[in-house]
Parts: C-alpha cells; sequence; structure tokens
C-alpha cells in the first residue's frame, strides 16, 4: 500500500507500510514481560515470558491457570496485570514487576500502551515515509524525448501506527513545504 499523504512543488510526501519490521517484542527495551497462554495457534508475543515464566509453567495446563498465576504474581511479586484476550492473534499476560513499575507514572496504562504497539504491529500498521523530488531525465542518446520520475531525498522507516507516522511525516515535510513557499514564483 501506498498513499501520498502531500505534495508541494516539486515535492511529495509518501507512506507505505514496512514489511519487514521486527516485533517491537524483539525489537525494544521493554518493561512489561509477557506470557503466552497455550492453546493458541499464534506463536508466543515474547520468546520468553520474562522472570515469572517458571511459575507460570508450574500451572499453564490447569483450567484457571490465568486466575492463579494472577493473584500469586499480584500477591508475591507484586506484579500488575493486564489480560489480553484480543479477537486475532495469541492470547496473553502482561506484567510490569515493582522495578517496571517505579519508571513509569500509571502501571496499567503502561501495560495498554505496550499491548496497543504489539497489536499493530501484529496487525501490519507499520509504516515508513519518502519524500520525493521530481526529476526530468534526458535520453542519453541524445534523442527527442524526457522522462520524469521521483527521486527519494529521505525517508524513514519502523512507525508502529498509522497516526505516528503521519504525524512524524508530515513534520519533516514542513520543510520542504516552507522551502517552496519561501520561493520566489
Amino acid at each position: 500500500m501506498t498513499e501520498i499523504l502531500e505534495s508541494a512543488g516539486q515535492y511529495r510526501l509518501r507512506l507505505e507500510i514496512d514489511q519487514w519490521s521486527q516485533s517491537p517484542r524483539t525489537d525494544h527495551d521493554n518493561l512489561c514481560h509477557v506470557i503466552t497462554v497455550p492453546g493458541s495457534r499464534y506463536i508466543d508475543v515474547d520468546a520468553d515470558g520474562g522472570l515469572l515464566q517458571d511459575g507460570w509453567g508450574r500451572i499453564k495446563e490447569r483450567a484457571d491457570a490465568v486466575e492463579v498465576f494472577t493473584r500469586w504474581a499480584c500477591t508475591f511479586h507484586g506484579a500488575v496485570i493486564a489480560v489480553h484476550t484480543p479477537a486475532q492473534g495469541a492470547d496473553s499476560i502482561w506484567y510490569l514487576l515493582p522495578d517496571g513499575i517505579a519508571e513509569v507514572t500509571d502501571p496499567q496504562e503502561y501495560i495498554r500502551g505496550e499491548i496497543s504497539e504489539y497489536r499493530h504491529w501484529a496487525d501490519g500498521e507499520v509504516y515508513g515515509y519518502t519524500i520525493e523530488k521530481s526529476v526530468t531525465w534526458k535520453r542519453a542518446d541524445n534523442q527527442d524525448g524526457e522522462m520524469r520520475t521521483w527521486e527519494p531525498l529521505e525517508s524513514c522507516w519502523g512507525y508502529i501506527g498509522h497516526q505516528w507516522a503521519v504525524e512524524a511525516a508530515t513534520a519533516e515535510f514542513a520543510l520542504y513545504k516552507a522551502e517552496v513557499e519561501a520561493t520566489p514564483a
């Protein structure tokens, strides 16, 4: 998918889906740990479930495993937990331990943010933008004819979520728009 967001003079701003992005669970330093609940056909959200993975491993086959784990993690480890059960994707338990809790203002809001970031990635909502300039090419054999194409000037990739990509892209494109507006006609 390619979306032309804006154009100004000889410049245009193009947004595309980033097909090569890695999971934000492997790409970034995350405060949350994630345990993937067995029984789904999806890959694990995290390669390991963090510091409480061993505890989960002991009870994961129980019918009430999520409830028991949640109570245990909160009571004995001071964890803040969110259970995520999307319509499509792996069910998972997201948790922050006291060290991570101390680094954020609102632990539940932070966990929701990491879940949202992961869901955007899992749903293929990772973008990049390219700023291009219109150029005219003359034939090398000196015959008549020209060709107009777009030459990339700069690009940036890995924006998770359409809104973030559009905001970053349009902020950068503002410099090119200002150049066009400052050039006398």
